[in-house]
C-alpha cells in the first residue's frame, strides 16, 4: 500500500544462508518491470536467487488468474497438498488465451513501460506542485494519504459520481487505521490531460473540504 519494493537481493542471500525458501510475490510488478516484463526481480539481476514466484493474469496482463513459478518438485507438492488448488477448476481456455497473447505483447512492451514509469512521476510531480500528501513511493504505485475512513470514501465517491474518475479508496484492514489514502495507478493509456483532470479535481475537493496539505517547495 506504500508502493515500496523489497531488498530482493539481501533478503535472497540471506535465505541462502540459513537455508530457507524464498516466495517471491510479483503481482505488481509482471508486466512492468524488467527486460521482459518478468518484474522486479528480472529488473535487479536476482530471477533465479528465488524458490518460487507469484504472478497474476490480471492487472499488467488484463485478464484473470495467476500463477507460481517454481521447481517441478515444488510444484507437484503444491498439487498434491494446497487446498486452494486442489478445490477449484482449471483456468478457463479464453482467459489461457487471452493471458497468452498478453504475455506475447508484454514481452517486447519496452516502450509502454517507459510510458507508465513517466505517467507515474508525472502524476507524483504534479500532487506535490499543489502540496497534495503524496507518499514517498519506490514504484508506479502512488499512494496520496487523507487519513479517516468516511473522508477516504466520500473522497473517492465525489470523484466518481462528480467527475467520472475511478479511484479505490483503501480504509482499516488494509491500512492502519489513521492511513487511509487513495491508491493511484496510472498506466501507460492515460494522457496527461486526464493526469491533469484529476490533479485538478482532487485540488479542488481539498479547497473545498480544507484537508490538510505538504508544504509546496
Amino acid at each position: 500500500m506504500d508502493g515500496t519494493i523489497a531488498p530482493l537481493r539481501e533478503i535472497a542471500e540471506l535465505a541462502r544462508k540459513y537455508g530457507a525458501l524464498t516466495y517471491l510475490d510479483e503481482v505488481h510488478g509482471v508486466g512492468l518491470y524488467g527486460p521482459s516484463g518478468a518484474g522486479i526481480a528480472e529488473r535487479d539481476g536476482v530471477l533465479d536467487m528465488f524458490d518460487m514466484i507469484e504472478g497474476t493474469f490480471g492487472k499488467a496482463f488484463g485478464v484473470a488468474g495467476g500463477y507460481i513459478a517454481a521447481s517441478q518438485v515444488l510444484i507437484d507438492n503444491i498439487r498434491s497438498h494446497a487446498p486452494g488448488f486442489i478445490f477449484t477448476t482449471s483456468m478457463p481456455p479464453v482467459l489461457a488465451a487471452g493471458a497468452l497473447a498478453s504475455l506475447g505483447v508484454l514481452k517486447t512492451a519496452h516502450d509502454l513501460r517507459a510510458r507508465q514509469q513517466r505517467q507515474a512521476n508525472r502524476l507524483i510531480e504534479k500532487l506535490r506542485t499543489v502540496g497534495l500528501p503524496v507518499l514517498p513511493t519506490e514504484s508506479h504505485i502512488v499512494p496520496l494519504l487523507i487519513g479517516g475512513a468516511h473522508c477516504c470514501k466520500g473522497v473517492a465517491d465525489w470523484l466518481f459520481e462528480q467527475a467520472d474518475i475511478y479511484v479505490q479508496p483503501i480504509n482499516y484492514p488494509t491500512v492502519a487505521v489513521g492511513e487511509e489514502r487513495l491508491r493511484l495507478t496510472p498506466s501507460p493509456l492515460h494522457t496527461d490531460a486526464m493526469i491533469d483532470e484529476l490533479v485538478g479535481a482532487l485540488d479542488y475537493l481539498w479547497q473545498q473540504q480544507h484537508l490538510p496539505r505538504q508544504k509546496v517547495a
